[in-house]
């Protein structure tokens, strides 16, 4: 049995029009295991929209992955259930959650934005395994608007697109025209912590960024991590198994 992932590089199968394009050979260099260095530059120049950008790039880069993964896991393992193959992603992922925290080895504000940064990364990889898992197109651009909702950084998949139309734009313009002028650094880095936070499901982002104020190093709790990609895996394996119903909306307490 394995739970191994491909390397990046691999080819990619044809991109149709309602597929993202997989990233090219040459921009395959960043590891996937955390978010690229271009990637941190969009959200750090469009923090509101942090969200977005990693959604988007995630099904680019990590989609054509997870679909290499599925086609080599069943190929080695005949005859295997896709809740089986769900679980072999799901178990990988949430203790890559567990050891994502203090991942930068930075203290205060830009180590813990770091940190929530690759624990979102690293959950939108899981989300996209277990897709692939259920021999759901991980390449898709629906992909990205199943993240957002998710990880409920949106509550319905309409809002989502709208702000992945809007994501998308705003990085199309900043490539042409570049970025604008920012504000004062530590605000828009704690706008972006704040985001991502939300995204990974870290419920306690406020207080968490409080602490660091004063310019304590917060590294976020293991089982805070793992609590809630293991949330975050449920969710997917509900929606997956059905091969493309409604995402789940918010669990009511």
């Amino acid at each position: 049995m394995t739970e191994s992932v491909p390397a990046d590089g691999h080819p990619a199968p044809t991109p149709s029009p309602d597929r993202v394009p997989a990233v090219p050979p040459a921009a395959s260099a960043d590891a996937p295991d955390t978010p690229p260095a271009r990637l941190w530059d969009r959200m750090r120049e469009d923090p509101q929209y942090a969200p977005e950008h990693l959604a988007l790039e995630a099904v680019r880069r990590l989609g054509p992955e997870a679909a290499q993964w599925a086609r080599r896991a069943r190929s080695e393992q005949p005859g295997v259930a896709a809740d089986a193959l769900a679980e072999q992603a799901i178990r990988r992922f949430v203790n890559h959650a567990r050891l994502s925290g203090a991942v930068s080895g930075a203290a205060g504000l830009p180590g813990a934005v770091i940190d929530v940064g690759v624990l979102a990364w690293t959950q939108a990889r899981m989300v996209l395994h277990v897709a692939a898992a259920y021999d759901v197109d991980a390449t898709h651009t629906d992909r990205a608007t199943d993240l957002l909702v998710l990880q409920r950084v949106h509550k319905v998949a309409e809002s989502a697109r709208l702000a992945l139309g809007v994501a998308a734009g705003r990085e199309r313009a900043g490539a042409l025209f570049g970025s604008g002028g920012q504000g004062q650094l530590g605000k828009v880095m704690l706008r972006l912590g704040v985001r991502l936070a939300q995204m990974a499901g870290v419920r306690a982002a406020k207080r968490v960024f409080a602490k660091i104020v004063p310019g304590a190093a917060i590294i976020l709790g293991t089982w805070a991590n793992s609590s809630a990609t293991k949330d975050l895996a449920e969710r997917s394996r509900a929606l997956y198994r059905q091969h493309g119903g409604a995402v789940p909306g918010p669990r009511r307490s």
